[in-house]
């Protein structure tokens, strides 16, 4: 049984993890249909309103930072953590495996599909927006990230896109960076509906996978 001032602290906790929880959502959706990911942006992080995840957060509710934190601190890891990455694409965590291309037995990172190397960039931003608050710059989400690049586990190829777009964010601001995301995924979306729908002149399809009008 849990004290009264406990329980007034839990139900305090979860009005205000709930709060912070859909903040983060709004942000993320506002940067992904900025790029073009609408589906993504209106899915995102639905899990955290699990009671595996919700409930965490209402314990460890911090206000700062991530109840996970506090979670992995008190018990030496995270339930909610292990939860949420084996159900959202947009972590880089979702993407880790055995490395058995190098024949080294250790775990790599797979290579992600652009579009939820987009997300994660998305996500990243309106974390950095609701923690830092009114201390946010363009610059916040690049600087969160280098102070735990060498411990990241990501593929050459994601690295580098993560970077080139917390950089771009950093050094252009955010319209040119969305703009240049949403051009990313217009190009990136239209060669995965080539290949699903080859065109039987051996080309880009113009048919959209139905009669050909390529004069073949």
């Amino acid at each position: 049984m849990c004290s009264q001032s406990d329980l007034t602290k839990y139900i305090k906790n979860a009005k205000n993890h709930l709060v912070t929880i859909n903040r983060h959502r709004h942000e993320v959706m506002k940067n992904c249909f900025r790029c073009g990911l609408y589906k993504q942006g209106l899915l995102h992080d639905l899990s955290k309103y699990s009671w595996t995840e919700f409930s965490v957060g209402i314990k460890y509710f911090q206000g700062d930072r991530s109840p996970n934190d506090a979670e992995r601190e008190a018990r030496g890891y995270t339930s909610s953590w292990l939860h949420h990455k084996g159900r959202n694409k947009h972590h880089l965590e979702y993407w880790i495996d055995y490395d058995v291309k190098q024949g080294k037995g250790g775990i790599t990172g797979m290579k992600m599909p652009d579009n939820y190397i987009v997300e994660m960039f998305c996500d990243r931003v309106a974390a950095s927006k609701i923690y830092k608050g009114e201390n946010y710059n363009d610059s916040s989400a690049l600087e969160y990230y280098n102070r735990g690049r060498g411990r990241y586990v990501l593929h050459p190829y994601v690295r580098k896109k993560l970077e080139l777009l917390l950089e771009m964010l950093a050094e252009k601001g955010e319209d040119y960076t969305f703009r240049y995301a949403r051009r990313w995924m217009e190009v990136y979306f239209a060669r995965q509906k080539a290949l699903k729908h080859p065109c039987c002149c051996g080309g880009s399809c113009c048919c959209g996978g139905g009669s050909c009008h390529c004069g073949k």
